[in-house]
């Protein structure tokens, strides 16, 4: 499953032409800023006129929206039902698909990269956010009331991106950690849970585009977040145990083995296709010491790293 990024974003899901998407860019990395952008929902479909879901995908990038409609969130085994107004924190962390239940859609949306938050002042760390974290629920139902001053939110962060302010970024982080700090007062709609098998499958689909999100592995500082099966289960918010049940239902694997074959996969092209030592490698690939490495590989394709690499 390839990845969406902020260019893939622009171009397969506004349209974008390339003239103009690499200016506006362009801009910002001149600036050293990260990457933002703020949306009016209304606006935005009318570019996408017929698309009505947001499909799992490797997202790489933060995303809240402010949503007044009939919706359905779907992540993990569960649904949540959005039935009129809500704010949703979208992480990369959290795959989900998204989908518009009827024609009446309003609202605004912002999506940013980790480096334009972490350019703040305040010291936050995005990550470790309750909202972003994938035990968040990350879809909060609120009020007409709590919708109007969300949007008095997003009305200034449209104000300020129109603007030609010298400073106008500092604002728009200053106005983004607004959004966070007051959606973390907020309850998370408790999801509801389809029939199993429904749920397996998105379980199954989901996992795997957590596990592929992670390769290839491109500089031996990239290092694996996600190495067992708890650190999966735990960014899916479901029990490592139930976790295994799926994966062996489905795949006729278990999670490790699942796991074990794709990171000897990519310890394969590494190994024959990079100039990196073993040690980078296996660090690369999450090992803390490299003859753990080697006497993995060598339990998975029976010879060592170097034989294999000459």
């Amino acid at each position: 499953m390839s990845s969406l990024s902020i260019k893939e974003f622009y171009k397969d899901v506004l349209g974008s032409s390339c003239e103009e998407l690499n200016k506006f860019l362009d801009s910002q990395s001149n600036k050293d800023i990260g990457h933002f952008n703020v949306f009016n929902i209304e606006k935005f479909n009318n570019h996408c006129t017929g698309k009505t879901e947001m499909p799992y995908n490797r997202r790489t990038y933060y995303k809240i929206s402010l949503i007044k409609g009939k919706n359905r969130v779907e992540f993990a085994d569960k649904v949540v039902e959005i039935i009129d107004c809500a704010v949703l924190f979208a992480s990369p962390k959290i795959p989900y698909r998204y989908t518009a239940l009827d024609t009446s859609q309003a609202g605004n949306f912002c999506v940013f990269t980790a480096d334009f938050l972490s350019k703040s002042k305040t010291g936050i760390t995005i990550d470790e956010l309750p909202v972003f974290m994938p035990q968040s629920g990350f879809v909060y139902q609120i009020t007409e009331t709590q919708y109007a001053f969300f949007e008095s939110i997003f009305q200034k962060m449209h104000a300020e991106m129109a603007s030609d302010y010298e400073y106008k970024y500092e604002l728009l982080r200053n106005h983004v950690i607004e959004l966070i700090l007051n959606g973390q007062k907020l309850e998370p709609i408790l999801p509801t849970t389809k029939d199993s098998s429904t749920a397996s499958s998105r379980i199954f689909t989901l996992f795997i585009e957590l596990l592929e999100r992670q390769f290839p592995i491109e500089s031996p500082n990239q290092v694996l977040q996600l190495k067992t099966a708890k650190d999966y289960a735990e960014t899916l918010g479901i029990h490592v145990n139930h976790l295994n049940k799926v994966l062996k239902e489905t795949s006729g694997k278990t999670t490790t083995q699942i796991i074990s074959s794709r990171i000897n996969q990519e310890a394969k092209i590494l190994l024959k296709q990079t100039p990196w030592n073993i040690s980078e490698i296996a660090f690369s690939l999450g090992f803390d010491e490299v003859a753990h490495f080697s006497n993995f590989f060598k339990r998975k394709t029976k010879t060592s790293p170097l034989t294999y690499r000459s």
